[in-house]
């Protein structure tokens, strides 16, 4: 089959190779890949900054949307026809995660699902919502499934409450879906004049230029009444960390998903002390809260943002696309034809 895979690190060299199919084991599923989407760690893994020691050539990406074309003998969840999503880790089925859990990831020590067809364990696959295609569906398994764990598991969200989203990647717009689904009122932050128009239309009621207001963490406390919001979608890291504590309601909760304004910085780690912060690392999510949330955007027919869809062949392209920050939601490549 043909799968795209980095031989070395880089983007430059990505690039399309031949790779044998194996056999199925006893209790996994073979699925065609319909539609593939991009995450800012498939860009990291790619480039060598997530993980220096993953062994090479890697097939790179963990979120697919495809049909079940085979199963091993042992297999009982799926059929052949099923529409299935994979499960960023295929041992991680539910509870608390652990160091094998998380070594269990694809695109990353695992083969990743950038080819014609993958291999999923029959525990490490999840239904495709009904309402979905598999261009929408594919946006899924990371960026949807954080956003759900950090609120939802973690954060309990519920009606009422506010909750702040920084800028307008996957996390972030599914995060703003997921606060109105349980009429929570969203604040959000884009630089981008366009992209905070795009921001309001999907109903938040506040959007503030994090460029030209470095303080908008004081902002955001203003807005509220300087209550605070109860949680902050926490993508930027260290980088925009003084600015949430700023923003973040006494007893509310950081959840702390990514590093795009960088990992290292100091923090005055006093505001946590005194206003009894929560800071909660956010890694996915298990099988299982995937399925509820599954479950719960088919009722509320929530449709996923794609900023656009790439050929198969121009993967190194929507990872350029990506790259570049332009994009508003999720960036999508179709399967091979």
């Amino acid at each position: 089959m043909r799968a795209w895979q980095v031989p070395s690190f880089g983007l430059a060299n990505l690039s399309i190779a031949d790779v044998p199919d194996r056999a199925l084991g006893a209790r996994e599923v073979r699925v065609r890949v319909r539609a593939i989407s991009l995450n800012y760690r498939d860009l990291m893994m790619i480039g060598g900054t997530y993980d220096p020691r993953q062994a090479l050539p890697l097939t790179p990406c963990s979120d697919a949307a495809g049909e079940v074309i085979e199963t091993g003998r042992e297999v009982t969840r799926w059929k052949i026809g099923d529409r299935v999503l994979s499960a960023f880790s295929q041992k991680w089925s539910a509870g608390t995660p652990s160091h094998t859990k998380l070594r269990a990831t694809l695109g990353g020590p695992l083969p990743g699902v950038l080819a014609e067809h993958t291999i999923l364990d029959e525990d490490g696959a999840w239904p495709l919502p009904p309402h979905l295609s598999f261009e929408e569906g594919a946006t899924l398994p990371c960026a949807a499934v954080t956003a759900w764990h950090a609120l939802v598991d973690h954060g309990r969200l519920a009606a009422g409450q506010r909750v702040l989203v920084q800028g307008t990647g996957g996390v972030s717009i599914f995060a703003l879906q997921i606060a109105h689904l349980f009429g929570a009122e969203v604040i959000a932050t884009s630089k981008s004049e366009h992209k905070r128009a795009r921001l309001t239309s999907m109903g938040a009621s506040h959007v503030i230029d994090y460029a030209s207001d470095r303080e908008w963490g004081k902002t955001v406390k203003k807005l509220t009444g300087n209550g605070g919001v109860e949680h902050v979608v926490e993508v930027g890291g260290a980088g925009t960390m003084a600015q949430s504590l700023r923003a973040i309601a006494i007893g509310g909760t950081i959840h702390v998903i990514g590093v795009l304004a960088g990992a290292v910085e100091p923090l005055d780690v006093r505001p946590i002390l005194m206003q009894e912060v929560k800071l909660s690392g956010v890694v996915v999510g298990p099988r299982e809260s995937a399925e509820a949330m599954g479950r719960a955007f088919a009722h509320a027919k929530l449709a996923p943002v794609i900023d656009r869809v790439f050929a198969f062949d121009e993967a190194p392209k929507a990872f350029e696309h990506m790259a570049s920050g332009n994009h508003f939601g999720k960036v999508v490549i179709a399967g091979a034809p």
